[in-house]
């Protein structure tokens, strides 16, 4: 069922929510907040609440109910919803200390923030040129970020303390990492891994913007994908790193023939003469590997899973409650061991659900098109998915708004792309923007020559654009 027009004013005004959340959120370093609201004073987390608020309008004035493709990625983020709900409830209902029921407020307020931009993302982009537009500046945003942190390894300084926003204060003084005597590059983010880890949530979307948006200038368009994938070389995570493996295994594994034999040995290339014209950054990387079992670092994730196996015995299905397990009691550097947890067994597999939702879908949706375009965004949205989900495993992601909240965004994108792009073979004609050249088309991609399967015992063929086969 093809998807109503929207009216030109909602479609701008979906896509200025999304923008300004994507510049607070990318733009605005973490340590700026609102001093009188505490940890819930981040600009972008009041600005999801505010988003979350609007989509709860929009479904209140719904005059008919919605049609046409169900929406798994929603309902798979309901049910997490739910369990966070209920883990919060059974928090609050025994003896809490003060400040772990504060920094829960401030969780399920978090929570509640990002949903709100996924799901304005996931029901407010209503055509391809309104998800081509986000995808593009979600792109341009990464380049940004990854282009400060190049000029932060470059000068061996922070640069993001000399920020000042009226308004807002800083809540923590902003210092430089290193590693092996090298600067550990964050940007505007918390902390370098990070950085890191949203940045391969954000590469294969820029290499899709370089691909496909022929109508931009050629610097335009690859301007995010090479400063993002030279940050993540600078950045000195072993997330990143991995992260960065996981986006190239998936996008090699999907692209065709053609561009697999340019860019898997063009990458090569570039991370090789990285590796020469920086050799103290190749040992440093060597000895993140290599030297793993020595790494204090990897010491205390595996120290932390005795930890978290008495706190899941004790609280086994619904958790500790989200937000809950403070820093003082310890740190666990992996998300999903977070989720055990704070949300229990329930709670975590509610919240797997998502991203493995996701993912399944975009990878089964696009073997149904044929148009290059829709089969790359889809690629490369669970490429990013995918990379953003392996890297939890190596940091608390929870406890990190940016990471989360582009990862959250990337869902609601993505949940976007496949309820409006629906099942057809080609999109309407209009339905992505002008790209300035015509794309190459296959004899395959003819609308004229695919036949629709024909129920058992009708001898006419009917051709896709609705005429009838002599």
């Amino acid at each position: 069922m093809p998807t109503p027009r929207p009216q030109p004013i909602h479609r701008a005004g979906i896509l200025t929510l999304v923008t300004v959340y994507l510049v607070l959120l990318l733009g605005i370093p973490t340590r700026l907040t609102v001093h009188a609201l505490g940890s819930a004073g981040a600009p972008s987390l009041l600005f999801g609440l505010s988003c979350a608020f609007i989509w709860f309008l929009a479904q209140l004035w719904r005059t008919s109910s919605e049609s046409g493709e169900r929406r798994p990625i929603r309902l798979a983020l309901v049910c997490f919803l739910l369990v966070v709900g209920v883990s919060y409830v059974f928090a609050m209902m025994r003896p809490i200390e003060s400040d772990e029921a504060s920094q829960a407020n401030v969780a399920l307020l978090s929570t509640l923030s990002m949903t709100g931009v996924l799901l304005v993302a996931h029901d407010g982009l209503v055509r391809g040129v309104d998800i081509e537009t986000i995808v593009r500046r979600f792109a341009l945003a990464g380049g940004l970020m990854a282009t400060l942190g190049i000029a932060q390894y470059v000068t061996r300084q922070s640069l993001v303390d000399r920020i000042a926003i009226p308004g807002l204060t800083a809540s923590y003084e902003s210092g430089t990492n290193f590693r092996n005597g090298l600067i550990r590059v964050a940007g505007t983010a918390t902390h370098p891994i990070e950085f890191g880890a949203l940045l391969t949530i954000l590469l294969p979307i820029a290499l899709h913007v370089a691909l496909h948006s022929h109508g931009l200038g050629r610097f335009r368009r690859w301007f995010p994908a090479a400063t993002i994938f030279v940050a993540l070389g600078l950045s000195g995570s072993r997330s990143a790193y991995i992260g960065l493996v996981v986006v190239l295994v998936v996008l090699l594994l999907g692209w065709p023939r053609r561009l697999r034999m340019v860019v898997g040995p063009t990458s090569v290339v570039v991370l090789v003469l990285m590796c020469l014209a920086l050799p103290p950054l190749f040992r440093s990387v060597r000895n993140m590997f290599v030297g793993a079992k020595d790494d204090p670092s990897i010491a205390s994730r595996t120290d932390s899973y005795a930890i978290a196996v008495q706190f899941v015995e004790r609280w086994p299905f619904f958790g500790h409650g989200l937000g809950t397990f403070l820093p003082k009691y310890r740190v666990f550097d992996n998300a999903y061991l977070g989720l055990l947890v704070s949300v229990g067994i329930v709670g975590t597999i509610a919240f797997v659900a998502i991203p493995v939702t996701a993912i399944w879908l975009l990878l089964r949706r696009r073997r149904l098109w044929i148009d290059e375009r829709s089969r790359d965004l889809a690629l490369s949205l669970a490429a990013g998915i995918a990379a953003g989900s392996v890297s939890l495993a190596f940091f608390d992601g929870f406890g990190f708004p940016m990471m989360m909240g582009t990862m959250l965004l990337t869902l609601g994108i993505s949940g976007a792309l496949l309820a409006v792009r629906g099942r057809s073979q080609l999109p309407p004609p209009d339905w992505w923007p002008p790209s300035g050249r015509a794309e190459p088309r296959h004899a395959s991609q003819d609308p004229v020559e695919l036949p629709v399967p024909r129920a058992h015992g009708d001898q006419s063929g009917v051709l896709s654009d609705g005429s009838r086969a002599p």
